[in-house]
Protein backbone atom coordinates (compact mmCIF):
# COMPACT_ATOMS: atom_id res chain seq x y z
CA UNK A 1 0.00 0.00 0.00
CA UNK A 2 1.61 3.65 -1.27
CA UNK A 3 1.54 6.41 1.75
CA UNK A 4 -0.87 8.51 -0.79
CA UNK A 5 -3.46 5.76 -0.39
CA UNK A 6 -3.34 5.91 3.52
CA UNK A 7 -3.29 9.88 2.83
CA UNK A 8 -6.21 10.08 0.94
CA UNK A 9 -8.18 7.87 3.40
CA UNK A 10 -6.80 10.32 6.64
CA UNK A 11 -7.94 13.10 5.05
CA UNK A 12 -11.19 11.98 3.99
CA UNK A 13 -12.04 10.70 7.70
CA UNK A 14 -11.00 14.64 9.13
CA UNK A 15 -13.15 16.26 6.80
CA UNK A 16 -16.32 13.76 7.44
CA UNK A 17 -15.54 14.93 11.29
CA UNK A 18 -16.12 18.33 10.12
CA UNK A 19 -12.30 19.48 10.15
CA UNK A 20 -9.22 20.03 7.37
CA UNK A 21 -5.70 17.47 7.19
CA UNK A 22 -3.82 20.62 5.70
CA UNK A 23 -1.17 19.60 3.75
CA UNK A 24 2.00 21.45 6.06
CA UNK A 25 5.22 22.79 3.89
CA UNK A 26 7.27 24.12 5.74
CA UNK A 27 10.43 25.77 3.84
CA UNK A 28 13.23 26.15 5.59
CA UNK A 29 12.61 23.74 8.14
CA UNK A 30 12.80 19.93 6.81
CA UNK A 31 11.49 17.34 8.81
CA UNK A 32 8.34 18.65 9.67
CA UNK A 33 4.72 16.45 10.04
CA UNK A 34 3.01 16.15 6.84
CA UNK A 35 -0.39 17.27 8.08
CA UNK A 36 -1.73 19.90 10.10
CA UNK A 37 -4.88 18.98 11.56
CA UNK A 38 -7.79 21.45 12.40
CA UNK A 39 -10.33 20.85 14.13
CA UNK A 40 -13.55 22.39 15.21
CA UNK A 41 -13.11 23.89 18.59
CA UNK A 42 -9.62 24.82 17.77
CA UNK A 43 -7.99 21.51 18.25
CA UNK A 44 -4.72 21.44 16.40
CA UNK A 45 -3.00 18.35 16.17
CA UNK A 46 0.12 17.36 13.55
CA UNK A 47 0.17 13.86 11.64
CA UNK A 48 3.09 12.25 9.65
CA UNK A 49 1.51 9.76 6.98
CA UNK A 50 4.22 6.91 6.16
CA UNK A 51 3.38 3.72 4.05
CA UNK A 52 2.76 0.48 6.14
CA UNK A 53 6.30 -0.82 7.90
CA UNK A 54 7.96 2.33 7.78
CA UNK A 55 8.90 4.94 10.05
CA UNK A 56 9.92 8.69 10.59
CA UNK A 57 13.38 9.32 9.95
CA UNK A 58 15.92 10.69 11.91
CA UNK A 59 15.39 14.12 11.33
CA UNK A 60 11.53 14.23 11.56
CA UNK A 61 11.99 12.32 15.16
CA UNK A 62 13.86 15.14 16.04
CA UNK A 63 11.16 17.67 14.34
CA UNK A 64 8.00 15.98 16.30
CA UNK A 65 9.89 16.17 20.01
CA UNK A 66 10.34 19.87 19.69
CA UNK A 67 6.84 20.12 18.70
CA UNK A 68 6.41 17.69 21.53
CA UNK A 69 8.19 19.80 24.11
CA UNK A 70 5.43 22.92 23.00
CA UNK A 71 2.59 20.85 24.03
CA UNK A 72 1.38 19.72 20.66
CA UNK A 73 0.10 15.80 20.04
CA UNK A 74 2.35 14.48 16.92
CA UNK A 75 1.28 10.73 15.75
CA UNK A 76 2.62 8.52 13.28
CA UNK A 77 -0.12 7.04 11.31
CA UNK A 78 1.02 3.90 8.69
CA UNK A 79 -1.90 1.67 8.08
CA UNK A 80 -5.72 2.41 7.43
CA UNK A 81 -6.19 0.50 10.57
CA UNK A 82 -4.58 3.37 12.18
CA UNK A 83 -6.55 5.88 10.53
CA UNK A 84 -9.74 4.09 11.92
CA UNK A 85 -7.82 4.18 15.61
CA UNK A 86 -6.61 7.79 15.10
CA UNK A 87 -10.27 9.11 14.02
CA UNK A 88 -11.92 6.97 17.03
CA UNK A 89 -9.94 8.52 20.05
CA UNK A 90 -10.43 11.98 18.18
CA UNK A 91 -14.52 11.31 18.14
CA UNK A 92 -13.69 10.85 21.90
CA UNK A 93 -12.40 14.57 22.49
Amino acid sequence: MKESSIERKFTLAIKRLGGRAVKFVSPGRAGMPDRIVLLPGGLVRFVELKRPGAGPTDLQKVRHAELRELGFEVTVIDSPEAVDRYVKELMLL
